[in-house]
């Protein structure tokens, strides 16, 4: 089973980095009341989605930042053959 992505590379770093920081706040207790818990939450969800590469939110949206894999498209599908169907490839 292909693994569910849908975070490109440079937003999973950021999104490990919001969550780490986001989390250390936390430990400090910046925030009075619920502040603290409401940075803590947004960290662990910040630094899981990053590390798993895959945010449920941007699922639902339809939002996808990852790179496209031109090496295994559709359109690569012949690997070198030519088409049968196209004239300038037959030779008289």
């Amino acid at each position: 089973m292909k693994a569910l992505r849908n975070l490109g590379h440079h937003e999973r770093i950021i999104r490990v980095g919001i969550g780490i920081v986001f989390l250390a706040l936390s430990g400090f207790s910046i925030l009075p009341g619920w502040g603290d818990l409401l940075l803590m939450g947004v960290g662990l969800i910040a630094l899981v989605t990053g590390i798993i590469g895959y945010c449920p939110a941007w699922h639902v949206i339809g939002i996808n930042t990852c790179q496209i894999d031109h090496d295994h498209s559709p359109s690569n599908t012949n690997s070198g053959l030519h088409d049968h169907n196209d004239p300038t490839t037959h030779r008289s």
